[in-house]
Formats: structure tokens, C-alpha cells, sequence
């Protein structure tokens, strides 16, 4: 996996160049397709996309600005490594988003937020009957941030949005474990929260947004063996 990945470059549209480079690196670093630790070299990119090394140099700041690319000393360029020893603050983050965004999703829903939020929780039980991690990845983020929205407090969602995007990474990891045998619960699980907000349960929305979550780092951290490394190929 540590081999750049072929991806098909769109046409793109005059001063779309920095998007286009930026969208595509970000998603193949994200899922996984770019693994850390692989080179980026502007002069390769530059010829993949058919462009000046102006726009590429661009979209790498904005990705080094997130801090999915890094500058080595002897000035090359590489996708950044997961952080795996810092992963319990992210997790506290997580968890906490994954209870108060549920919990609010209940007080303060309306009628036509519980059919966008059944409309993804269809998307990925789809998802997860075709085996499709990625597109799980996806969906799952869409229903998360589909039930913030219906708590109705922006600055939630927004850092909500921030923990799902920044979390592909790992999530990829999370669901290779399964070996593609992903468990129907699940589906049942976000089912159960589903029915949680529309009963206006906020304690049991709560509860049931920690379970979920916490039983997600429960997963990751079995990824972890004894030495402290991980122990699946990435």
C-alpha cells in the first residue's frame, strides 16, 4: 500500500487545480489508499495531474496544514504516521461528541430530521450488507452528523464533523479488523438510537451514543498487541 495510487484525474475547470489535487490526495490519504509514511514528491504529482508545481505546492501546504503531510528535515516530503500513542484524546473527544450530539439529537429534533437521519442509517446498512468499509466510513459519518444537526448547536457539529473527518484513518483500521465480516449489530445499534431520539429519551439517546462509541475504541484498541505495536498490516 505504500505505492502512490492510481486514481483517474477528472477534467477540471480553469483555477480548480489546487481543489481538485487537494480533494483527491486528502480522500486517498484518508482511506488509507496514500499509507503513512508514503513519499509525496511534487515533481510526480505534478506530472499525474498534468499541471505546474504551483497548485500542487498549494494543495500540500493546505494538507500539511491539517497535518496529514509532513516536511522531513532532509526537506522531503511524506504523509504523516498515525499518532497512536496520543489516541486516548481523541477517543475522550469522540466519545464525548458521540453522547452530547445524541443526547441533543433527542431533545431537540424535528419532524423532518428523523427522515434524513433513517434516510442514512439505510445508506449504511446498505453499506454494510455489500461489505463496502469505505462506503460505511462514509455513511456512518453522514448519519453521526446528521443526528448533530438535529440537536441544533453548530459549534457541536462542526467539531463533531472535525473527529469523524480526522478519524477516517483510524475507522479504516476499525473495520479491516473485522476482516470485512462487519457484525449486523451494527446497523441494530444505530436502529436503537434512532428509535432513542424519536422517543425524545434524552438520557437513553445518551446512553446508547456512549455505548456505541466506546465500543468502537474498544475495537481499535484490540488492534493494538502486546509490544505496543499494531497488529495489521498497513
Amino acid at each position: 500500500m505504500a505505492e502512490t495510487a492510481s486514481l483517474s484525474v477528472p477534467e477540471r475547470k480553469r483555477g480548480s487545480g489546487v481543489k481538485m489535487v487537494y480533494d483527491l490526495l486528502r480522500n486517498q490519504i484518508l482511506d488509507l489508499e496514500l499509507a503513512p509514511g508514503s513519499p509525496v514528491d511534487e515533481v510526480q504529482l505534478a506530472e499525474r495531474f498534468k499541471m505546474s508545481r504551483t497548485p500542487i505546492r498549494e494543495a500540500l501546504v493546505r494538507l500539511a496544514g491539517e497535518g496529514l503531510i509532513e516536511t522531513l528535515p532532509n526537506r522531503s516530503t511524506m504523509v504523516s504516521n498515525i499518532d497512536f500513542l496520543n489516541l486516548s484524546t481523541f477517543f475522550d473527544a469522540l466519545v464525548l461528541m458521540y453522547r452530547v450530539t445524541t443526547r441533543l439529537a433527542a431533545q431537540n429534533y424535528r419532524p423532518e430530521d428523523l427522515s434524513v437521519i433513517q434516510g442514512f442509517h439505510q445508506d449504511y446498512a446498505a453499506a454494510v450488507e455489500a461489505r463496502d468499509a469505505l462506503a460505511m466510513i462514509a455513511t456512518n459519518a453522514a448519519f453521526h452528523a446528521a443526528i448533530a444537526e438535529a440537536g441544533r448547536n453548530p459549534y457541536f457539529t462542526s467539531l463533531f464533523r472535525r473527529l469523524l473527518d480526522e478519524g477516517r484513518r483510524i475507522l479504516r483500521l476499525y473495520y479491516r479488523s473485522y476482516e470485512e465480516q462487519f457484525p449486523q449489530r451494527f446497523v441494530e445499534e444505530h436502529a436503537e438510537i434512532i428509535a432513542a431520539i424519536k422517543a425524545r429519551d434524552v438520557e437513553k439517546a445518551d446512553r446508547l451514543g456512549k455505548a456505541h462509541a466506546e465500543q468502537i475504541v474498544a475495537q481499535v484498541q484490540k488492534l493494538f498487541n502486546p509490544n505496543g505495536g499494531l497488529d495489521i498490516s498497513l
